[in-house]
């Protein structure tokens, strides 16, 4: 049943949203009730999503509760080139079985905000993999290399001398022929992929179809204040634990808080005005787990983060780790018990008063730590071990 509650669509089209073509177009469809073929594409370029790939799901699902299509398409061919819209690198090549392992729960991720038994799923290997040299050669013939190097990362990757592979120059072409092969009406991105979703506008001209729509939606800072990026770690997973959510929302910066209700929440706007920074930093943490995790896992990651942070106690379920050695270098600790990646790393989380061993702050990297089952050694805000 199609919904057409003029206040609805004009929310859906206003709501995180950066830019719309063509907006006058998809709000008279929108309004006239037609079933639009929403479509939407992911890469499985590495096994979690975090939430700024889920602002766009939760748009998707604004579109499906009007009564709209979502043509979700997993891009397991794709994935082998990667999308370079926001790299300053290439990227480094996937394995067909890297891929597959990295999409192996993306719809149970991404069930947790859309309805997966209504939308039309695909697979652009189903159409990808038999495109012949002379097919895409046809296709390739309507475009330059100019339009190509002159997108602003790839322009300054030739600027700054960095290598462009010719296979990411083919990436647009590709992700154009899914919007053909699937008929999409529409095609939801994130701003940084908007001269992807031009260029399926310009092959669908030339295989006689009208354009797709597009919808791009405001980018989502990450922990760090930079864009979010599974490549740079500053993410909040849909995966992530309840604490772990709740935690990494409470270490934002206030100035984020907002975009974040908008992008990543449906709590009505006008409510969102209405908060204190410090009440919306609280009631975001207790949203997004609440969205991925349910109401119960909201009360208990409050509870827990109030013991821990507030209350400074350890938090009540703190993995344990078994260590074989009777001593150990305070860095070669924090490296064997996983809480640092390197000896590096853990020496400035030393020195910058960092670490504590059962809540004796360490401050000398050089020191030998006697080895004692009970132990609870905490790195940072929230990473904590117990010696089994």
């Amino acid at each position: 049943m199609k919904n057409i509650d003029s206040k609805k669509i004009e929310e859906l089209l206003s709501r995180g949203v950066e830019q719309i073509i063509n907006r006058d177009h998809l709000r008279k469809k929108l309004l006239l009730g037609e079933v639009l073929r929403v479509k939407h594409g992911i890469d499985p370029t590495g096994p979690n999503i975090h939430i700024g790939r889920a602002a766009q799901f939760l748009k998707l699902k604004d579109f499906q509760e009007l009564g709209h299509k979502i043509v979700l398409i997993i891009g397991d061919f794709t994935a082998q080139i990667g999308d370079a819209s926001d790299k300053q690198a290439m990227r480094r090549p996937l394995t067909e079985k890297d891929i597959k392992t990295n999409m192996s729960s993306y719809l149970k991720q991404i069930s947790k905000i859309l309805n997966v038994e209504k939308i039309e799923l695909h697979y652009n290997s189903e159409w990808l993999k038999k495109l012949t040299a002379g097919e895409l050669l046809d296709l390739s013939v309507k475009f330059t290399a100019q339009q190509m190097i002159q997108r602003r990362n790839f322009k300054e990757r030739w600027e700054g001398g960095k290598p462009i592979g010719l296979h990411e120059l083919n990436y647009p072409l590709l992700q154009g022929l899914d919007s053909v092969k699937v008929k999409a009406d529409i095609e939801l991105g994130g701003f940084d992929q908007l001269f992807n979703l031009n260029t399926g506008r310009d092959i669908q001209k030339i295989f006689n179809q009208e354009p797709q729509d597009i919808m791009t939606l405001k980018m989502l800072s990450g922990l760090d204040g930079r864009k979010m990026s599974t490549s740079w770690g500053n993410v909040i997973n849909i995966n992530d634990s309840p604490n772990e959510q709740f935690g990494k929302v409470m270490s934002l910066r206030d100035d984020l808080i907002l975009d974040y209700l908008e992008l990543c929440t449906r709590i009505p706007l006008t409510e969102i005005e209405s908060l204190s920074p410090r009440d919306a930093k609280a009631k975001l943490a207790k949203e997004i787990v609440k969205i991925y995790h349910g109401e119960k896992a909201e009360e208990s990651a409050g509870a827990e983060f109030n013991r821990v942070f507030k209350e400074k106690q350890a938090p009540s379920d703190i993995p344990e780790v078994e260590i074989q050695e009777k001593t150990l270098n305070i860095l070669d600790l924090l490296v064997k018990a996983n809480l640092c990646s390197s000896k590096s790393e853990a020496q400035r989380l030393v020195e910058q008063g960092g670490v504590e061993i059962n809540e004796e702050i360490k401050k000398d990297w050089r020191e030998q730590i006697e080895i004692k089952r009970g132990q609870i050694i905490r790195a940072g805000k929230r990473k904590f071990v117990k010696i089994a």
